[in-house]
């Protein structure tokens, strides 16, 4: 009877402890892999809705994270280049280095935009792989899920029908919050904007919303007032309708165009946790749509 007990409670540790543990660079893929994985997933997200992506501090707690992680997903394409293979190198995890089964980049999964014809740092935070806000548009949600599940099955053979499952129950749903967030938001189709930050390319390929400048100078590198104001003559024939910012960018440079360009101004979440809204990655794009169309009108 001992020996049977001991058993039970055996099983029931190693139940316990049969979770793949995720570490997510990002709060939207950490919420895709939450939706993938189920009960059967342990997913840590490393940054906030409200904190830059590209600048992350290295923390001890994140290197210990990824020290256990079966899996780490990241959007690559160098956004996480300032900190992620920092966090890699001192894990001591040899699973979840680059080129392991164990570390996953969701930008390998999409047609990626904005690439450079040419790199130099003289030109700003510029991506070698081209614009890494790929998850704006939710279509490449879909492509990151559908490859990010192939990689949970592989990593976590005995729960892959489970993943799978999940994820066909996620992508119905999602598809056809797809169709709802297009007819909304069909008035936006060639509406002139201006952004802060280049952070928004996939959302306006998908919506077909027309960038007609943007605040910074260079990626990255914030505006002065004089490039704020040289940035206004030249598209004010272009008569843009709104200037938008992510919920993480700094205010003021869009503040300053919205009271001087005389056009509203829209902050938009980014991501999961951005405004008080998107709590996950439907509301993320509930609240997104409802915020362009707030003021489009």
């Amino acid at each position: 009877m001992k020996r049977l007990i001991f058993i039970f409670f055996s099983l029931l540790s190693l139940a316990a402890h049969a979770d793949l543990k995720v570490l997510a660079t990002v709060p939207e893929w950490g919420a895709l892999a939450q939706e993938i994985g189920g009960k059967h997933a342990d997913v840590f997200i490393a940054t906030g809705g409200l904190q830059d992506p590209h600048r992350v501090q290295a923390r001890p707690s994140l290197i210990a994270r990824a020290r256990n992680a079966d899996l780490v997903v990241a959007t690559g394409a160098e956004l996480e280049i300032g900190w992620l293979p920092i966090i890699l190198r001192n894990s001591g995890n040899p699973r979840v280095q680059p080129g392991q089964p164990g570390n996953f980049e969701a930008a390998r999964a999409v047609r990626m935009l904005e690439v450079p014809t040419r790199l130099d740092r003289a030109d700003g935070d510029v991506h070698a792989g081209g614009n890494p806000h790929i998850h704006t548009d939710p279509r490449n949600i879909l492509k990151v899920g559908e490859a990010l599940t192939a990689r949970m099955a592989q990593l976590d053979a005995a729960n892959a029908s489970s993943y799978r499952a999940n994820f066909k129950d996620f992508a119905e749903r999602w598809k056809a919050a797809m169709a709802k967030w297009e007819a909304s938001a069909a008035p936006l189709r060639g509406l002139h904007v201006v952004t802060q930050h280049k952070a928004f390319p996939y959302l306006y390929d998908w919506l077909g919303i027309v960038e007609v400048a943007t605040l910074e100078p260079k990626p990255g590198v914030e505006p002065a007032v004089s490039y704020l104001s040289q940035v206004m003559n030249d598209v004010a024939t272009q008569k843009p309708r709104m200037v938008i910012r992510a919920a993480w960018n700094s205010p003021q440079p869009t503040e300053w165009f919205s009271e001087h360009a005389h056009i509203p101004g829209v902050v938009l979440p980014f991501t999961v946790g951005g405004s008080n809204q998107a709590k996950d990655l439907f509301s993320l794009f509930d609240d997104t749509v409802a915020q362009l169309l707030r003021v489009s009108n």
